[in-house]
């Protein structure tokens, strides 16, 4: 099978196939061998990798990555693109297709079974309406990955790497980078992809964390004190967290918490980096002995 990077290839399969593209699937097919290159690249991919793509599509990307790889298991949710992608993949033998929706799909189970337990590199040209809830399921499942390189919208990428008092800084920053270290390995334009997009896309890696960049004994109630930071962005630190209903601290206990880590009375969460989550969390959890059920100040 000629590559698909060819626009002319893509159009040819599309039309054998009269293929509709599904909106609610965002379907946007790659169609420039120079991001695929940067893209495998910015991945690091190895013969000793195996990798998980998350929406292959037509298999554009596959075919690089079965190339590149070990192994590939490429897991699609359109039923009507697995016969497009068993003729598309015909020539690679390392490669699996596994029609499901990913955001159904036990990660962890799925690389025990296929992989041994052993880590894997993420690969994948994401919906944009799903990439949030897909990157944060890897990450918070404690999937074991090495990386994970994808695609995403450009804004998205930004507020995955912005720091604090940015505006794109929230909380995707936060837990992104409690997870991982992002880099922005290429932005590409509309014209790359049938069809088109209306934003620009960037590539982003993130590399996992060997261990957490800050240390708490209570991480579910830090994630649950940047999620109320962040709800309420224009009320101060204090009256976000004081009017979160998932948190039961008072608000003398929050406010006396945010006096003890050294900040204004006035402060907002966005100007707080990932480290003083983590020391306000550690704070605050300190202040109830029968937390360990649950780590939201209940």
């Amino acid at each position: 099978m000629e590559k698909l990077s060819n626009p002319q290839n893509t159009i040819a399969v599309i039309q054998k196939y009269e293929f509709a593209f599904q909106k609610k699937f965002g379907q946007n097919f790659l169609i420039d061998g120079h991001v695929l290159d940067k893209i495998i690249a910015a991945a690091d991919i190895t013969k000793e990798d195996f990798v998980l793509e998350i929406g292959p599509g037509i298999g554009t990307m596959t075919q690089y990555l079965s190339e590149a790889a070990g192994r590939v298991l490429a897991v699609e949710i359109d039923k009507m693109l697995i016969p497009i992608l068993h003729e598309t993949l015909a020539g690679y033998e390392n490669v699996e297709i596994l029609n499901e929706d990913i955001l159904k799909v036990d990660i962890a189970a799925l690389v025990e079974e296929k992989n041994g337990g052993k880590p894997i590199k993420v690969v994948a040209n994401l919906p944009y309406y799903i990439t949030t809830p897909i990157i944060m399921g890897l990450l918070e499942q404690h999937v074991p990955v090495k990386s994970i390189t994808v695609m995403v919208q450009k804004e998205v990428a930004q507020r995955m790497q912005a720091q604090p008092g940015s505006k794109d800084y929230g909380a995707l920053s936060l837990a992104v980078q409690y997870y991982c270290e992002p880099y922005i390995a290429a932005n590409v334009p509309p014209n790359c992809f049938i069809p088109r997009p209306k934003v620009g896309s960037a590539v982003i890696r993130l590399t996992a964390h060997r261990e957490p960049p800050v240390k708490t004994e209570h991480e579910k109630l830090m994630f649950a004190l940047i999620r109320a930071s962040f709800n309420q962005r224009r009320k101060t630190l204090a009256n976000g967290l004081s009017n979160a209903p998932e948190l039961t601290f008072t608000k003398e206990e929050i406010t006396g918490a945010i006096e003890k880590l050294g900040v204004p009375a006035g402060v907002r969460g966005e100007t707080l980096a990932l480290e003083q989550f983590a020391q306000l969390a550690n704070i605050l959890g300190g202040k109830r002995t029968n937390d360990t059920d649950c780590d939201c100040g209940r």
